[in-house]
């Protein structure tokens, strides 16, 4: 049975059902939402892969998600306690969200300060000089210590918000913070509607063209559907278990998943009528935030160009930390429940060694810092968990769902014994039982590929070498 120090330290939990959804649903939206979706989304065809992403959105990321959920309240532990206490041999899988969650805030934050820096660039001129704007980016990033700055601060504003735990911190700025993004992103994509030519974008973004769908398009889709919800990483059941028994964990799935997924066709919808207004093509990765999007906003012009564009970056700020807050309640939550940590040293231990995996991302950038496999910290990170452990974590989290824990079970802990009905109930467990381990394991392969097609198979093998060794050693922990 898992170690926990629930007899000194009462488990907190969330304040109101508005408050969960609220934090779950700033945990699925992040900076995947507002660059990735609208950029996958330009280059695999825009309507149909649209259609085809909310097609999965639906089965398989609702699905996902509910599995996370009922796996997390159910046990009442963090990621790794979840499983152990259960069976400890599937104590990895816990092992794999965490270390996942701590990978990903060894680069997340230094892109979450990139947003708060272009805050104060926009306001300081950037936009006066449309010309200048690529290339302003390209040496902020690879400069050795004005990210590092920014990255700071960001990382003190998870630590401000997670410091004060479940329903003080986390619950608290969601209620805040996702409301306001939401406004910030209607108010641009209002914007960007009113621009003459904007019906061309969304055209582009709700008309679909099933003659371009290709096995490319769908797994793009099935990817960016999993990978939108912060799946696999145990944030889900982490704030699952944080769930009052009482809650209806069906209902509150469908509202985290519908939330998420507004937010990304309001990116959507937000860029692509305005970029197909003034002639710009969205460009990949980074580049269509820090880039792409100021010099639209510098050709729209005046104040409104200028008010638009520190909105905008405020918003991305906003989703960027309503994400990254879920990553570090993972790991500080884990150092609680099996380490006995007090909330205040968990979360100044798990900050102290992501801001160190940081300073080596951000280096990273500009050619400085140890490389591995010639690839820096920052890449290594993003490989490692966008293409293996985060689609391998969620496929193992189903397997332990559909072929560990028993159905009367499951059944029992999303109905809340009985009380609620869910009648789609065996096609849910049919679907995590059979269906979507074998459709992650798709996407799985296609990362690991991608990885080796783009000469970075070394660090493939090392992380399917490192899930192998943790499943291993997982009856020590």
């Amino acid at each position: 049975m898992a170690t926990t120090n629930t007899t000194t330290q009462p488990r907190d939990s969330w304040g109101s059902k508005l408050g969960f959804v609220m934090a779950a649903a700033g945990s699925a939206v992040g900076l995947g939402n507002i660059w990735k979706f609208p950029y996958t989304a330009g280059e695999s065809g825009g309507g149909a892969f649209v259609a085809i992403y909310l097609l999965f959105v639906i089965v398989i990321g609702f699905s996902v998600m509910l599995t996370e959920f009922a796996v997390g309240r159910k046990t009442g532990l963090s990621a790794v306690g979840a499983f152990k206490s259960t069976d400890r041999r599937w104590s990895f899988v816990g092992v794999i969200g965490v270390v996942s969650g701590l990978l990903i805030m060894g680069f997340y934050p230094v892109v979450g300060g990139w947003a708060i820096a272009y805050i104060y660039k926009i306001a300081t001129g950037l936009l006066s000089t449309p010309e200048a704007i690529g290339d302003s980016f390209g040496g902020f990033i690879s400069n050795p210590i004005q990210p590092l700055f920014w990255m700071g601060l960001y990382l003190m504003f998870n630590i401000l918000v997670v410091i004060k735990g479940i329903s003080g911190g986390i619950e608290k700025a969601g209620k805040i913070l996702m409301p306001l993004l939401f406004a910030i992103l209607i108010l641009v994509a209002v914007k960007g509607l009113s621009l003459p030519g904007a019906t061309a974008g969304l055209e582009f973004l709700f008309k679909p063209d099933f003659s371009k769908v290709d096995s490319t398009v769908v797994l793009a889709a099935l990817g960016q559907a999993f990978f939108s919800l912060s799946l696999g990483m145990g944030c889900m059941i982490t704030y699952g278990s944080y769930l009052k028994k009482k809650e209806n964990l069906v209902q509150t799935t469908a509202m985290v998943t519908a939330m998420d997924t507004a937010v990304a066709i309001l990116a959507g919808v937000a860029m692509f009528p305005a970029m197909f207004a003034f002639s710009m093509e969205p460009a990949a990765g980074p580049g269509l935030i820090f880039v792409v999007v100021p010099q639209l906003f510098a050709e729209m012009g005046g104040i409104v160009g200028l008010l638009l564009a520190l909105l905008f970056f405020i918003g991305l700020s906003v989703a960027a930390l309503t994400s990254s807050v879920s990553l570090l309640e993972v790991v500080v939550s884990y150092l609680i429940d099996e380490k006995g940590l007090k909330r205040s040293t968990a979360v100044f231990s798990a900050s102290a060694l992501m801001a160190f995996l940081c300073v080596f991302a951000s280096l990273s950038l500009g050619g400085l810092g140890p490389t591995l496999f010639e690839t820096g910290a920052f890449d290594i990170f993003d490989l490692l968990t966008d293409k293996i452990f985060l689609a391998v974590g969620g496929m193992l989290v189903c397997i332990f769902a559909g072929w560990r824990l028993s159905r009367s079970e499951l059944e029992k802990e999303i109905t809340n014994d009985g009380e609620i009905k869910f009648p789609l109930f065996g096609l849910w467990y049919n679907l995590v039982k059979y269906v979507i381990p074998f459709a992650i394991a798709i996407v799985a392969i296609a990362g690991v590929k991608a990885g080796f097609d783009s000469g970075k198979g070394e660090i493939m093998v090392m992380g399917l070498a490192i899930i192998g060794l943790g499943a291993l050693v997982s009856k020590k922990l």
